[in-house]
């Protein structure tokens, strides 16, 4: 899994790891974004684990190479660069967070204020994974240790490799998801899959209140290609605590109407703001990221400005 400042890749029946963020920024935090803190491979992803004392991996490993720059990955105070168990680490504090890094050779002291993006140190060798040099990437809240992906949020995020993502690509291509067909608007289908929470008051499945859903859910497979409704322009991606990864395509003029379309949870997205898509193709794999209690897609669909029951765009 590569990271391009972007994290890591998940797919269906090609790839390996399965992400779920469910960590959210306290409250009264400002910015809790993250940005990688060096380029390269996810090699070993983070272990979602019961209690503080079991065993497992603590972060990320990222294979990289001997020298490769470390930077901050958000805005913070540096509290401390030394050995750890014949290590060096470095470990900076963002108000109740802190960020590892390690083994690194620091270019930077305790108490030094750095901000997102600045270099703080180099890799160097001495940290056991399956690449022949990697950094690793721990977060902590408290005693608490966190995913250090589920922080990579920002407009140009992607968590695909592009590797996987071609392969996907090419996966794709003999599974039966789309058919062809296109709505009465003329929207083709953005994922195989079963509708399992429709458009309309419901009682959220997480919070136990009832609330308006603004969209439908389509339930299928971690990893299941997500396809453009239509041809037409991204205008935004980012993440969001609720929808998770998102990413919005303005298909401009749809038979007379404005129309954009919103795809929401994914695991990542193989397309950027600015990137020109084709109906039907695919631009992102089906996740569970934000606020989510499986693998589906929340499709939503704007017309004219204002959302619509997607249910009416569907083949």
């Amino acid at each position: 899994m590569r990271l391009f400042r972007f994290g890591c890749a998940v797919v269906a029946t090609v790839m390996v790891v399965t992400l779920e963020v469910s960590w959210c920024p306290p409250a009264g935090a400002t910015d809790f974004t993250a940005t990688a803190p060096t380029l390269g491979d996810v090699v070993r992803g983070f272990d979602h684990l019961e209690h503080n004392w079991d065993s497992g991996h603590r972060g990320v490993d990222i294979a990289t190479t001997e020298g490769s720059d470390v930077v901050a990955a958000m805005d913070g105070v540096v509290s401390f660069a030394g050995m750890v168990a014949g290590r060096p680490v470095l470990s900076i504090r963002h108000g109740d967070l802190t960020t590892t890094y390690e083994p690194v050779r620091a270019v930077v002291r305790p108490g030094t204020q750095v901000v997102r993006g600045e270099k703080v140190g180099e890799v160097i060798l001495g940290h056991p994974c399956p690449g022949d040099v990697c950094l690793h990437w721990g977060v902590k809240q408290g005693e608490n240790y966190l995913d250090p992906l589920s922080f990579l949020q920002g407009g140009d995020i992607h968590l695909i490799t592009k590797e996987a993502f071609e392969e996907v690509r090419e996966h794709a291509k003999e599974l039966v998801d789309v058919d062809g067909r296109l709505s009465e608007m003329g929207l083709a289908a953005p994922s195989s899959g079963v509708v399992t929470s429709a458009y309309g008051m419901r009682r959220h499945p997480i919070e136990g209140v009832w609330r308006f859903h603004d969209g439908v859910d389509i339930a299928s497979s971690c990893g299941t290609p997500l396809r453009a409704a239509a041809s037409g322009k991204v205008v935004e991606s980012y993440y969001h605590s609720g929808y998770g990864n998102r990413l919005i395509i303005d298909h401009g003029d749809v038979q007379g109407q404005r129309v954009k379309t919103g795809y929401n949870h994914a695991q990542g997205y193989g397309v950027r703001v600015g990137d020109h898509v084709t109906q039907g193709q695919v631009v992102g794999l089906m996740g569970t990221t934000g606020s989510s209690t499986g693998c589906h897609l929340h499709y939503q669909v704007w017309v004219g400005g204002s959302l619509i029951n997607p249910a009416s765009s569907l083949p």
